[in-house]
């Protein structure tokens, strides 16, 4: 009984202190700050005195739905089908989308990598080797023996997360996920912010060029009657002269016109991924869009929840908190567990011989004792970029919030300014029809006549400006608001999470 004793006295205390590990493990912290969502705004609103309703302008006046929802489709709301499918072969094809997404599909498989730390590693080696040893190396006469050797063994580990360093890793990892999972949602909002902006120009450039070339052909008729009133010796050759030389000048504009209809349709070729050679546009009209009339409008508390922008910077922050974490679980100790089996021969027959097996089991720690200060401000360096991504969150938090309130003042103004040009286009159009009647009988010379036409073109292009703008505002709040990602319905046959 006593040589029993002593035979199993080791393997008890190897027990023992592989159960005390183990408890530890099981008791084990977790380092460094746990991470809690800011806090929402306060704020209720976005501008001091918020209008209501913007002034009718054509007819339409524009009213803002405080707490409303975002439609996730929200280039919907102009009721244009050929905008709708520019929208669609956008992102089913963009090339910077498709790359988010490709980044976040990296980042999710980085995190499954990491998760692995979790488990057990397990690890095989086989090995073949033909030696040759020298007993001089440990002080003996004898000669060298020609040997072979073959072993095959096994080798489990496994790492206590005593202090939580590997947990902070892998929550740092889910973070890592989460911004660019908002990411992708940021490019997202962003190519269809980009392709309704840039297709509602490309109908405004259209549409100035339209009323250039009508109103050069209005000219050239003009030009055709002065020129027989020339002849006839009643209007001086020189109102020819004029009325040539503003006839080249509007002549001029179209070239600029045709530029920036190219350009508008060279940069939706890039966001649909074609060539400009390859692109097949729609044509869409300005003044066939629907302006959206009822705008709804996030409050603050719930901006902050929904931008992709604010999410993405509060994905950054918690990855920040997390490598505080790490930071300072190295700084602790750090435990292994490593088991290995094996067996080992002259050659392969006697490989599994008995007297050939080989085993070791047991933990292992590392302390760190001196780095010479590493440990110590590689964690206050990690506060450091805590604290930097807090502060660039609530710099995220009052942007969004400043361009929430441009957008909100933009379509109040562009209202105002609409509503004026409508009126100076009615009026401009109406004192050039009185002064082309008067001119033909004679009552008025050709320089008031010359005067209306110039500020009828002049009224005309600022219209249409402004009536692109109005739109192009319209998208702009869409945008600040976030989009209405989070009200997209889910696919078909998905099930939804409670």
């Amino acid at each position: 009984m006593m040589c029993q004793s002593r035979v199993h006295r080791p393997l008890r205390l190897h027990a023992r202190v592989l159960a005390a590990i183990i408890l530890m493990a099981m008791s084990a912290c977790t380092v460094g700050p746990d991470f809690s969502r800011p806090p929402t705004p306060s704020q209720s609103g976005y501008t001091d005195n918020p209008a209501t309703t913007t002034v009718a302008a054509q007819g339409q006046a524009q009213r803002f739905l405080p707490g409303a929802e975002v439609a996730p489709d929200w280039w919907r709301l102009f009721k244009s089908g050929s905008l709708d499918a520019v929208v669609r072969q956008a992102t089913a094809n963009n090339q910077t989308l498709q790359a988010a997404e490709a980044s976040l599909r990296q980042s999710q498989d980085t995190l499954m990598a990491g998760h692995g730390i979790f488990y057990p590693h397990l690890d095989l080696h086989a090995g073949a080797t033909r030696e040759r040893n020298a007993p001089l190396q440990q002080g003996l006469t004898t000669g060298g023996t020609i040997f072979n050797v073959v072993t095959l063994s096994g080798t489990i580990s496994y790492t206590l997360d005593v202090f939580g360093g590997q947990r902070r890793t892998v929550e740092g990892l889910q973070a890592e996920v989460d911004y660019q999972t908002w990411l992708t949602h940021a490019a997202y909002l962003t190519l269809t912010a980009n392709v309704v902006n840039t297709a509602i120009a490309r109908a405004g450039y259209i549409a100035q060029r339209r009323a250039t070339e009508q109103l050069i052909a209005l000219q050239k008729q003009q030009l055709r009657t002065t020129e027989v009133q020339v002849r006839s010796g009643t209007a001086p050759y020189s109102a020819v002269l004029s009325l040539r030389s503003l006839i080249t000048s509007n002549e001029a504009l179209l070239p600029a016109l045709e530029q920036k209809i190219s350009q508008a349709e060279h940069l939706l070729a890039t966001l649909e991924g074609v060539a400009p050679t390859d692109v097949s546009l729609p044509n869409i009209e300005l003044t066939g869009l629907s302006l959206p009339t009822d705008l709804p409008v996030s409050l603050p508390s719930r901006l902050v929840r929904q931008r992709p922008d604010i999410l993405s910077a509060e994905a950054q922050l918690h990855r920040a908190s997390a490598n505080i974490g790490v930071a300072t679980a190295a700084m602790f100790p750090s435990f292994n567990l490593t088991g290995t089996y094996g067996t080992a021969g002259s050659n392969l027959g006697s490989l599994f011989a008995s007297a050939g097996r080989f085993w070791s089991v047991g933990p292992s720690i590392d302390v760190p004792l001196f780095q010479g200060g590493s440990l110590w401000f590689g964690r206050k360096a990690a506060i450091d970029a805590y604290e930097q991504a807090a502060a660039n969150y609530r710099q995220t938090v009052l942007e969004s919030f400043a361009q929430v309130a441009d957008a909100l003042k933009a379509l109040e103004f562009d209202a105002q300014a609409l509503q004026k040009q409508t009126e100076a286009q009615a009026t401009a159009e109406e004192a050039l029809r009185l002064l082309q009647a008067n001119y033909r009988s004679g009552l008025v010379t050709y320089l008031d006549l010359l005067a209306a036409d110039v500020q009828l073109h002049q009224v005309n292009i600022a219209y249409l400006q402004a009536l692109a703008q109005r739109h192009q505002d319209t998208v702009g709040l869409f945008v600040a608001l976030g989009g209405g990602w989070w009200n997209t319905p889910p696919p078909a046959g998905s099930r939804q999470t409670p």
